[in-house]
């Protein structure tokens, strides 16, 4: 007896979703993603106006994106491969067009949602840092924990929301977790 192949979803199948669903691909799998909460939005704001002005202030060449960002990990022609992290650091301008990002963000940071454990912890963790990613943050309110994965260095550290974390590809940003 013949197994039933599974579908292989491309990007394609995410600009047909209806209006206002959103949803990732990862490796032609589709997951569907959920509205987040207002202490997910909330951390997020806050984030990306921390980094955002930072970057402002001191002439910086990278540019931030809060989410909904497509991101096409490898490439847009990589059809099977489209994520919209949470707040995407990106400092070649030659990967930014007006679909969003072509390859890999330098920084990645998701925040953790009920619905998003398994795919922030495991999933994108492997798929972020095998595309190239520099550093990919995890910020879990449930756990008032942030895993800092420093791909360059090949380290990951643990810090609470009474920490001050540093990001590696800026080793002058203090983020203040206490305040957030």
């Amino acid at each position: 007896m013949a197994l039933a192949r599974k579908k292989i979803h491309t990007t394609e199948d995410i600009y047909q979703l209806p209006e206002g669903d959103r949803a990732e691909l990862i490796d032609g799998d589709l997951y569907m993603m959920s509205p987040p909460n207002t202490t997910h939005q909330r951390i997020s704001a806050a984030l990306h106006a921390e980094i955002y002005n930072y970057i402002r202030t001191h002439g910086g060449k990278c540019e931030t994106f809060a989410a909904p960002f497509a991101v096409f990990l490898n490439t847009e022609a990589d059809d099977r491969n489209y994520v919209e992290p949470d707040i995407s650091v990106i400092c070649d301008p030659k990967k930014i067009t007006e679909k969003g990002c072509n390859g890999a963000p330098d920084w990645i940071i998701e925040i953790v949602s009920p619905s998003s454990r398994r795919m922030d912890y495991y999933t994108k963790l492997f798929k972020y840092r095998t595309a190239g990613v520099k550093e990919y943050w995890i910020v879990d309110p449930e756990k008032s924990r942030i895993m800092v994965y420093s791909f360059t260095a090949n380290s990951g550290n643990e810090y609470t929301f009474s920490d001050t974390v540093t990001p590696s590809i800026y080793d002058d940003l203090e983020i203040d977790f206490s305040a957030i």
